[in-house]
């Protein structure tokens, strides 16, 4: 059941001392390679750090002021079908906010990790506006009518349990906060901040949000610097998916995003939220490859059942993607659906796995379709 994957990458960073330093690529990282393909003549496949999401080890150097140009080599994974496995908004408002529209039930709230952001590495850098980041809620508020006022509160590297608590670890939403504001001004978890949200506009009609595929990252880094063997690579993920291995807190990733999933609705209805709860799904960068695609399948239908368990919607972007995809062979990238890679960021004609504009917006129209 659980075969190697030929096209699937883990992004390792080689810094001083010879120290190696596993980055997680956005929302499953694994199995958003995009069109990453071997260079001529072969060898590893070169990227720079722009072609990730800013997570643990180099949105830290960017605090330190170093250089954004590191290299990247890239070390193959196997990834494994999982059975269910990339969103902030804080605890903070202006006041302003806090007493605007509150009773106006066209507020949209819009939470999640990178996607939802409109996040593209190629844009990043120290005290960026948040502005030149444009996700698919932002695109899909105007296509309400009355439009909806939209309050975008998340952020790139979000994991379900860093949304609750900030102690727990995240994919780089921290990282990335130091450096750089979100399109919502808050402090604390992103839970927080969306309940403050939710009790000052007890009308709120819309809840969008895209979270989980960050959460597997723990695991993947302990079974990849426990071998390198694509076999026991991939029987040592499948092991943690569903028990504590090697521990609790590594592993049992699939109940653990469950359960903080349900936490999130849960105390976002306790917060008094009466309107509607939209999932957005995750999409593969590539349907011809069957294992990142089965993985990404896989965190959306846990995300959709629980969505569904507390009586919300599901945009299916997965499918959306897949059938935009279709004549060009899987591939979102040919399809014109991610970030182009710039020159010397990467083989030609790659992607980075976030969505293009085309991909937002289709992101978008599956929102508002849902809803």
């Amino acid at each position: 059941m659980f075969r190697p994957l030929s096209k699937h990458w883990l992004v390792r960073r080689r810094e001083r001392g010879g120290r190696s330093c596993l980055l997680l690529c956005g929302a499953a990282y694994l199995a958003w390679g995009g069109r990453a393909a071997r260079p001529a003549g072969g060898g590893d496949l070169q990227l720079t750090e722009a072609t990730c999401a800013v997570h643990h080890c180099h949105a830290r150097q960017m605090v330190r002021g170093r250089s954004l140009r590191t290299r990247f080599s890239i070390v193959r994974i196997a990834a494994v079908p999982f059975a269910a496995v990339l969103l902030m908004l804080g605890s903070v408002m202006p006041a302003s906010a806090a007493t605007k529209g509150n009773s106006n039930p066209n507020n949209y709230l819009a939470l999640g990790d990178s996607i939802p952001f409109g996040f593209n590495p190629f844009l990043v850098r120290p005290g960026v506006d948040p502005n030149t980041f444009v996700g698919y809620p932002e695109l899909a508020s105007s296509r309400f009518r009355p439009m909806k006022k939209l309050a975008n509160a998340s952020c790139p590297g979000e994991t379900t349990g860093s949304f609750i608590d900030v102690n727990v670890p995240n994919n780089g939403c921290e990282s990335y906060r130091a450096i750089a504001a979100l399109h919502v001004s808050y402090s604390g978890s992103q839970l927080a901040s969306a309940e403050n949200y939710v009790g000052a506009r007890p009308r709120t009609g819309l809840i969008s949000i895209t979270l989980g595929a960050n959460d597997a990252g723990p695991l993947l880094l302990y079974c990849s610097a426990h071998t390198s063997n694509l076999d026991e690579l991939a029987a040592c993920v499948a092991r943690g998916l569903h028990r504590p291995y090697p521990d609790a807190a590594i592993g049992n990733v699939l109940p653990k995003m469950a359960a903080n999933l349900t936490t999130i609705y849960s105390s976002l209805i306790d917060a008094g939220f009466h309107g509607e709860f939209v999932a957005v799904t995750y999409y593969s960068t590539n349907y011809a490859d069957v294992f990142p695609t089965n993985f990404l399948a896989a965190v959306d239908q846990v995300l959709a059942a629980v969505t569904k368990q507390f009586g919300g919607k599901v945009a299916d972007a997965f499918a959306a993607f897949q059938a935009a995809s279709a004549p060009f062979g899987g591939d979102a990238c040919a399809a014109g659906l991610l970030i182009p890679n710039p020159p010397g960021q990467g083989p030609p004609g790659s992607c980075n796995m976030h969505p293009s504009r085309a991909g937002a917006e289709l992101l978008a129209q599956t929102l508002r379709a849902a809803a």
